[in-house]
């Protein structure tokens, strides 16, 4: 672990130290989506107008209700244009011309994660837009909405946020175009950037630029990315030099930015953006961090340090808004899968220390847990339970981005303003951080003896490692809160990819499934886990893939789904899968830690198909690679071996039929290292 020199106390103005800006603006039944509803509410113009990639639902799993209740309740009005027809300005200016400031959200998801599959194909639907329709939002939501807001009103100010603008806030690789793209900031043309949690950093714009600031003007807030020269006076550390192993991690007295490799030296050279990526990780706690400068072309892209995370009143405070905990009514009966799935669950922390490489959590939402109160999180249930139609007393999820790390914490606040580990958890945990879940387990049994609660399930992620950790956790998660299986990730079995993915090693799912088992047996239950894994993942050999396949068939497991590795923006494996460099280590010119990535379309597949090594169509492909693997002994009918010899009739078709290829195109041709793959 690394120390910081000084370690800056983790406080802010609270949410409410703004004076409100309407003094009498009144909560609104839905923040409004027309004139005809502006007109109601006695409103001649809005003061901000939220834009959105996904369907309007006013609740607090949805990021938009989130901020618009939020400003509502600062005083400001606000109104919602969701998933706009972009080819047009037209449909931007349905509410006006708004007072202080456009905010563009591409909504939930990153856009294109959310219309692409991890082999590029186009998803057919939408789980946030009605009916579950697909193509309801333009690739690259957030760039194409910010132009349109700009071509409706060219004067007023326009304000990124939400996921995907806070993943693609510096160059990133894009795995979609198979390039390195500029920030969002830039080609959107917007004025300002925020990421992260964004409640402190939207108040305080928000009441600046409402005041009269320019948003070129308001250049320290914490959270936010904007152009802007670097200040007089601040220390420039430069990690943009690959020839020194420094990495701009030295700590200086004073004001001092980091400056990262440019836009352009991070789309010329692989060790430059992983050496970028591991700069930014590493600046990454709210305690200690320092600001980033990174140069796009002849202006200075300026991130400011992440935010400070929420206090647990300010957390009540939030998911305490007035919200209407249902679909904005102009979609009528339609059906909002999002909507379907959250309704009835309950979000009682935010964060995670985990920092696995591939996931994208820490970088959004920060890595110190910020968790609500009993009583703010038994409130929701009981409005559940009075106000959502179709509640039939099951609580359908308790948890959040995973299901077992609320209220944990370091137990040194001074250390965890100090820390520059990437995980709290790998490779082991820190003996610094506070495992009871002893305060989850006191909710549990809260939440159970709210009237009209029949049962509680918990369907967000359980970190086992966590869990293994608290017996008690264990028999009560067992006893009481499992329905059937339980979704766990051990995402594989081997330690090449795992120390990739920064996750435990197998023997901690051994031993969790160990004590799963025998909690259900103790409850008189028959349950089931059901692991989920990575296909394809930086630093996995085929090798490895035929282990896991192993393993899969040892322990009896089939899987119906599989998920193959996604290069999401900004997240550490993706650095890994563009770059070939492994940015969890030094990196600096010549002396970088290798990694393989696995990129032909043809490998990948294979990787998937060991997955589904029980899956006739695979076997194929399979056998071409065991033999070129020298493991033809793992090709028959034993128990201990993988696939059989002989392919059934009728099979097999999908594994070794060629796609056609139309005239006007050239054939793109795939590779797979070291496997012959038959024609």
């Amino acid at each position: 672990m690394n120390i910081a020199l000084t370690t800056p106390p983790l406080s802010a103005p609270s949410l409410s130290s703004w004076p409100r800006h309407r003094a009498d603006l009144k909560p609104a039944p839905f923040l409004p989506m027309s004139r005809k509803e502006m007109d109601a509410l006695g409103w001649d113009a809005c003061d901000i107008v939220l834009v959105t990639g996904d369907a309007y639902v006013d609740h607090p799993s949805f990021g938009m209700a989130i901020i618009g209740r939020l400003l509502e309740a600062q005083g400001f009005r606000v109104g919602i244009i969701s998933q706009p027809d972009w080819h047009s300005a037209e449909p931007f200016k349905a509410l006006g011309r708004p007072r202080v400031f456009f905010g563009v959200t591409g909504g939930n998801m990153d856009s294109m994660v959310n219309r692409y599959t991890a082999d590029r194909r186009i998803r057919s639907d939408d789980a946030y837009t009605p009916n579950g329709e697909g193509g309801k939002r333009p690739d690259r939501c957030t760039l194409v909405y910010a132009q349109r807001c700009r071509e409706a009103f060219k004067d007023v100010p326009v304000v990124l946020g939400g996921i995907e603008a806070s993943l693609r806030r510096i160059a990133h690789y894009d795995y979609w175009s198979d390039k390195v793209r500029r920030s969002v900031l830039a080609d959107a043309k917007a004025d300002i950037l925020i990421y992260g949690n964004a409640e402190r950093a939207v108040i305080e714009v928000a009441h600046r630029i409402a005041g009269g600031e320019a948003p070129k003007d308001i250049q320290s807030v914490r959270g936010t990315v904007l152009f802007r020269k670097v200040p007089e006076g601040f220390v420039e550390l430069h990690a943009d030099d690959l020839d020194s192993a420094d990495e701009g991690a030295a700590r200086e007295k004073g004001d001092v930015v980091i400056r990262l490799p440019s836009c352009e030296q991070v789309e010329a050279d692989k060790e430059a953006y992983a050496r970028a990526s591991r700069v930014l990780h590493r600046e990454s706690n709210p305690g200690n961090a320092r600001p980033l400068v990174q140069r796009h072309g002849d202006r200075d892209l300026w991130l400011n340090p992440p935010p400070i995370p929420l206090t647990m009143a300010e957390m009540d405070s939030v998911y305490d808004l007035p919200y209407a905990r249902a679909p904005h009514p102009s979609y009528g009966d339609a059906k909002i899968p999002a909507w379907d799935m959250i309704k009835f669950s309950v979000t009682i922390m935010r964060g995670c220390f985990g920092g696995c490489t591939f996931c994208s959590i820490t970088e959004h939402e920060g890595r110190i847990i910020q968790s609500r109160s009993e009583g703010s999180i038994l409130q929701e249930i009981e409005r559940i339970r009075d106000k959502t139609p179709g509640f039939t007393g099951v609580i359908s999820d308790i948890g959040g981005p995973t299901a077992n790390m609320y209220r944990m914490a370091c137990k040194d606040p001074k250390v965890e303003a100090a820390c520059r580990r990437p995980s709290c958890v790998f490779p082991e945990i820190c003996p610094n951080l506070n495992t009871s879940h002893d305060d989850l387990i006191r909710l549990y049994r809260k939440v159970r003896e709210v009237k009209g609660v029949k049962r509680v399930m918990v369907a967000s992620g359980v970190r086992y490692d966590l869990a293994v950790e608290s017996p008690a956790y264990i028999k009560e998660l067992v006893t009481h809160h499992v329905g059937g299986y339980l979704k766990i990730a051990p995402e594989h079995t081997e330690r090449g990819p795992l120390d990739k993915m920064m996750k435990p090693g197998i023997g901690t799912y051994h031993r969790f499934k160990q004590m799963f088992d025998a909690a259900a047996e103790q409850a008189g239950k028959k349950y089931y886990l059901i692991p989920y894994f990575i296909a394809a993942h930086p630093g996995t050999s085929d090798e490895d893939m035929m282990n896991l396949a192993l393993w899969l068939k040892k322990n009896r497991y089939r899987a119906d789904q599989v998920q193959t590795f996604l290069p999401s923006p900004m997240a550490t494996a993706t650095a890994m899968y563009h770059t070939g460099v492994n940015p969890l280590r030094g990196v600096r010119r010549g002396g970088s830690d290798k990694v393989e990535a696995i990129k032909g379309l043809k490998q990948r597949r294979l990787h998937k198909a060991f997955l589904r090594y029980h899956d006739p169509d695979n076997w194929p492909v399979l056998r071409d690679a065991l033999r070129a693997m020298g493991r033809a002994d793992l090709i028959g009918s034993r128990p201990d071996q993988l696939v059989p010899a002989h392919q059934p009739p009728g099979t097999g078709k999908a594994a070794v039929t060629r796609r056609p290829v139309r005239p006007e195109q050239r054939p793109q041709r795939f590779t797979t290292k070291g496997v012959k793959i038959r024609k």
